[in-house]
């Protein structure tokens, strides 16, 4: 496996510590650290930079999309899973129920809310879009609180038009 880096970045809602090598970000992951522990070093890739430049921009409300690479690294099903996660647009919600049908698999709900809950990539790959079916806010990895900031951080920039 290559080197691993590690580069921090203090968004509005915590710190999240962004993982990667010098070809893909394998991990963007809220911390429970209270301070920036991994600063940028002059070997720090480009890549980890560019993936932190970007989340900078999108939690500005400037940037919907992420052009960096990054890698899945799980099951196959759980990579469809993420994969049919992406398809969640910015400022939209979706459900369990609505990724399993996407994928082939409408029963998988409970399998599919497990596969989400293990998404490495936050905000980039969009768990935080996933509501329940009746509406209400779902688990989290990040917390409830963050998964709803995110929410009504995309709503409130929706109206621009983003990278």
């Amino acid at each position: 496996m290559n080197k691993q880096y590690k580069l921090d970045y203090e968004s509005p809602i915590g710190i999240i510590e962004i993982i990667g090598s010098i070809e893909y970000i394998h991990a963007i992951m809220f911390s429970t650290q209270k301070n920036i522990v991994n600063v940028q070093q002059a070997d720090t890739p480009q890549i980890l930079v560019d993936c932190r430049e970007q989340l900078h921009e999108y939690f500005q409300g400037e940037r919907s999309t992420f052009t960096f690479p990054y890698i899945f690294e799980g099951t196959e099903f759980q990579k469809a899973v993420w994969h049919a996660l992406t398809g969640i647009s910015y400022a939209e919600t979706g459900s369990y129920k609505e990724i399993a049908i996407s994928i082939g698999n409408e029963k998988a709900v409970r399998a599919v809310g497990s596969a989400n809950g293990k998404n490495k990539l936050s905000i980039v790959i969009p768990c935080h879009r996933i509501i329940g079916s009746n509406g209400t806010l779902t688990g989290y990895e990040g917390g409830l609180w963050r998964k709803e900031w995110l929410l009504q951080h995309e709503k409130a920039h929706f109206r621009h038009e983003l990278k």
